[in-house]
């Protein structure tokens, strides 16, 4: 299948493969440089990723974005 990067850099991935791999918007993906190929993978959100092993009143609305906030302001 071939795709077309738009004047946003944005790339539409098929139907079929977004079907094929469940993706659907909002979907969490990781995206590497391999030499000359760019490599897309379904990524695990930390949400799900430490769901029930943590004893908490009310988990953020999103835990990604909290996550994301910290290592921004960690690395400053």
């Amino acid at each position: 299948m071939i795709s077309k990067v738009d004047e946003k850099g944005r790339i539409l991935i098929p139907k079929k493969v977004r079907d094929s791999m469940n993706l659907s918007e909002g979907t969490l993906v990781s995206i590497n440089v391999e030499g000359d190929s760019i490599i897309i993978k379904r990524a695990e959100s930390a949400a799900d990723r430490y769901y029930g092993k943590f004893k908490v009143k009310r988990w953020p609305r999103d835990l990604d974005e909290v996550i994301e906030k910290e290592v921004i302001r960690w690395s400053d």
